[in-house]
């Protein structure tokens, strides 16, 4: 069921004529606004960035991929964290159809060794054979072309690179090379398993190039191929739900605030910013907020498997009663908030369009540091789930990215405690704006916060 977006009333004028994009997201150390209320304070006072930054580094001592054990040991963490702070914390485990990638890579044409990647969903195999070239791996590119036991030599274009597997394996082919047709090398996936998928790498433009070359001029080269490790199947990786109840249940009013995170990395990566970040926020919040009084259940979760496609968070969503995502108001998701070498913050929709998210945290950063922060569309996380169920969501990440992102130089070195501060007051106060008692009366819906002029504010997506 589609949920309506809840408005929220902008009631305090600020001109911005003059102001750039750039300073609405500076951090509130150097740019407050001196309106911020009591009811910052209570959270403000609560938060120690060197909690945030020590969990951050206690994550990041290893990449965390889905379905590992290291991930399974930060999900062991964050469970023992939020019971430290006197949560009930639940894990979820969910199974999903995954990919190993290979631990050995390897390629020589003769005495040359080559620089191959591995191609996601290939087959794990060592193959010496006659390296043929099959053009751009067509069922008509094939047609004439003696493959059998040979290895195919393919050009990347025209169709899929599973499709070009595919071809080449039911011509008789024991492996195949695809090389770039553009320069640089070349990173893809085959699209998902296959039973009849033979080991397959991939080659630089050059690389490529020169081999093809060589085989016009009728040279005879022999190929040794081998991909070690490759293994497609079932794997299991896990959420964690911990709840803030409210303070009092002759109050509750029933809604639900979602703060999230993911906490898996890609392989190779440690993950200081790609998500360590985002989960030790969410665990300091958890902390911070515990003992505040409040009559809206906030639940703080990280999900397993963002970086295969937001797998962990479908899955919590979907796993939803009709009734459960009724009650759900708003989703706050942190991924990406502490690199010092990353832009500015933004807040991402899944359809561009403010929200009752975008419009508290405007609020709460105008009110810290005197400018509201601004937002556009995009998706690529964990609170596109919950978009997609009609729920106000909003992605809270710094733009443009880091050049450390998806890199073995994601690490704690890299993290800004200055920035880590500013994010989580924005969003702690703009959770406890809605969540904080109303003394005056129900608030089913916390309808009039301090804001800014009802005009919103967009910058350009620079990734």
């Amino acid at each position: 069921m589609k949920k309506a977006l809840v408005s929220i009333a902008l009631v305090t004028s600020l001109t911005l004529s003059s102001v750039g994009v750039q300073a609405f997201a500076q951090p509130s150390a150097t740019s407050q606004s001196g309106i911020h209320n009591v009811l910052d304070n209570r959270v403000i006072n609560q938060i120690n960035v060197d909690n945030i930054y020590n969990n951050i580094d206690y994550l990041q001592q290893t990449p965390r991929v889905a379905a590992s054990e290291e991930e399974y040991q930060a999900v062991l963490y964050i469970k023992e964290q939020f019971e430290s702070y006197g949560y009930e914390a639940e894990i979820q485990p969910f199974e999903f159809f995954g990919f190993t990638a290979p631990h050995t890579v390897e390629l020589s044409v003769g005495e040359t060794s080559l620089t191959p990647n591995s191609f996601t969903y290939t087959a794990s195999g060592e193959v010496t054979a006659e390296l043929v070239d099959a053009g751009l791996g067509r069922e008509g590119d094939l047609a004439g072309v003696e493959l059998d036991g040979k290895i195919a030599l393919i050009q990347r274009g025209e169709i899929s690179f599973g499709d070009k597997v595919l071809n080449a394996a039911r011509a008789g082919a024991r492996g195949v090379i695809i090389y770039n047709n553009a320069p640089g090398t070349l990173n893809g996936t085959l699209g998902g398993a296959n039973d009849e998928f033979v080991p397959a790498v991939s080659l630089s433009q050059a690389e490529g190039q020169a081999l093809a070359t060589q085989l016009a001029d009728g040279e005879s080269l022999t190929a040794s191929l081998t991909v070690l490790g490759a293994e497609s199947g079932l794997r299991t990786s896990h959420n964690v739900i911990a709840s803030k109840k409210p303070t009092n249940k002759n109050k509750d009013n029933g809604n639900v605030i979602v703060l999230s995170s993911h906490h898996d990395s890609v392989p190779g990566a440690p993950g200081a910013n790609d998500n360590a970040s985002g989960t030790a926020m969410v665990l300091e919040l958890a902390r911070a907020m515990k003992n505040l009084p409040t009559d809206t259940e906030i639940r703080f979760t990280t999900f397993g498997a963002e970086e295969l496609g937001l797998i962990g968070s479908r899955h919590y969503v979907n796993e939803l009663p009709d009734s459960e995502l009724n009650r759900i108001v708003a989703n706050f998701n942190l991924d990406m908030v502490g690199s010092r070498d990353a832009g500015d913050l933004v807040m991402r929709t899944v359809n561009g369009q403010p929200n009752l998210v975008t419009e508290l945290a405007q609020a709460s950063s105008y009110r810290l540091n005197g400018a509201p922060t601004p937002f556009n569309q995009g998706g690529s996380s964990d609170h596109v789930p919950f978009g997609e169920k009609g729920i106000p969501t909003a992605l809270f990440i710094h733009s443009p990215l880091e050049p450390w992102y998806h890199t073995p130089e994601d690490t704690i070195d890299k993290i800004s405690k200055e920035k880590l501060q500013d994010v989580a007051q924005i969003v702690s106060t703009a959770i406890y704006d809605y969540a904080s008692f109303d003394n005056m009366g129900a608030k089913p819906k916390k309808a009039k916060p301090q804001s800014v002029d009802a005009q919103m504010y967009f910058e350009e997506d620079v990734q």
